[in-house]
Formats: structure tokens, sequence, C-alpha cells
């Protein structure tokens, strides 16, 4: 599978798919490729000419693919060590998310991120498990702009505290729904953002018995809304 996300004005490769298909995989012209825009359509096409870093195709066959009737969005807080929250999104993509937004927290450890490598790992994810769209990545900003300005019908803040009004996620997850979901930094949400999410809308739920690490909280999240919709 190959990304192509200007290929309504090119019938070439983006010069690192060109040189993945030509030198890695040795591709030659006549042999056939699966390329995909990110934007929901699916190309069944032939490779036309290869030369230095370029390469060519002609398309066979387009393939729309319905998008689904809700929408996942996980506002993260970006691990400490980095290899922790681009393992998140690398899974997350596989198992299926919109959007993803990296927020920092009162509590976060980091507030620094290398957006252009994310980036590329939603691609590399995105290519792997034969999605039709790409995952929207947005700037990292301040969980408080999320929580402030969302409109999302349905709201969910993962946190540890105690919590009378915590429900499971699987249990008071609607179907066909958009979903955002915050899920905070190692040191957890703040009373302060808890109290603010809970005045915005946002529901507080649990993520299962266990206490999670970040990225794996994140993934559960996914996860669970997936399975309520499938």
């Amino acid at each position: 599978m190959f990304y192509v996300p200007d290929i309504d004005t090119s019938n070439y490769l983006p010069e690192e798919e060109a040189q993945h298909a030509t030198k890695v995989l040795r591709l030659k012209v006549g042999d056939e490729i699966r390329l995909t825009d990110g934007k929901g359509n699916f190309y069944d096409a032939k490779i036309s000419e290869i030369h230095n870093k370029v390469c060519g195709f002609s398309i066979i066959k387009k393939t729309e693919i319905p998008q689904k009737n809700f929408r996942i969005h996980i506002a993260i807080a970006p691990t400490k060590n980095i290899d922790r929250i681009e393992w998140f999104v690398e899974k997350a993509v596989e198992i299926g998310i919109d959007e993803i937004t990296p927020v920092i927290c009162q509590c976060s450890e980091r507030k620094v991120l290398k957006e252009e490598r994310l980036e590329k790992i939603i691609v590399s994810a995105m290519k792997q498990s034969l999605k039709a769209y790409n995952t929207k990545l947005n700037p990292l900003c301040s969980v408080r702009d999320v929580i402030t300005q969302s409109d999302y019908t349905q709201k969910f803040i993962a946190h540890c505290d105690d919590d009378n009004e915590k429900n499971e996620l699987k249990d008071i997850c609607k179907t066909n729904t958009d979903t955002l979901i915050l899920i905070g930094p190692e040191g957890d949400f703040s009373a302060e953002e808890i109290s603010l999410a809970k005045k915005n809308g946002f529901r507080t739920i649990a993520l299962g018995k266990s206490r999670l690490r970040t990225e794996t909280a994140g993934i559960v999240a996914c996860h669970t809304v997936n399975l309520v919709n499938s």
C-alpha cells in the first residue's frame, strides 16, 4: 500500500514512497500497486514510469470506502518516554482512531513533541492496517483549550481518583456517536482539570479495574469505543 495524498492532481508517488517502491521492493514498470489518498479512497494502479527518484503510475480502478457513522477523538498527554506515546499513536491508528490531540496538563512531564515524526508513524500504520482514511493529528495544546472548546456531544475524561460518578466506558458509551476522550499524564489530571471537565459536560469514566499507564489507557479507550460500535 502506498500513500498518495495529492492523487487528484498528480500521478506520481511522493519521493519517499517512490524510493520504497523502486529501491526496496524493486518494483518495475508494469507492476500493479495499491494506493490510498487517506481521504476514503483506494486505487488499483500500474507503474507507468521509473527514472531517478520518480515513479509514475496509471490508475486502473478507484474504490470509495464509506466513512463510519461515528468518530473517535482522543486527547492524550504525551509521556515522558517518547517511545510510549509513539506506540500509542501507531496502535490506535491500527485499531481505528480518527483524531488525536496531544495535550499539556498541569502534571505533564513532556511539553515538547516532534509532530512530524508522529505524522510519519500515522501514515505507516494507516498503510499497514489498510485504512482508507488518514488519522488527523492536531498540534500540541493545553488540555484546558480542549475542555472548553470542544463541541462533542459525547465527552469523557478518564482519571485515577475515586469518583462516585464514574462509570465503565463500555457501559455508557453510546453507539454511532462522535466521541472525545481525555487521557491524562503519568501524574494524572489535577483536581482542577477534572472539575473543569465536568463543568464543561465531560463524564468521568473507568477503563477497567487496573490502574493503566497513559498509553495503555489510550489504547483501551480506543478499542472500547470501536468494540461498542462493532
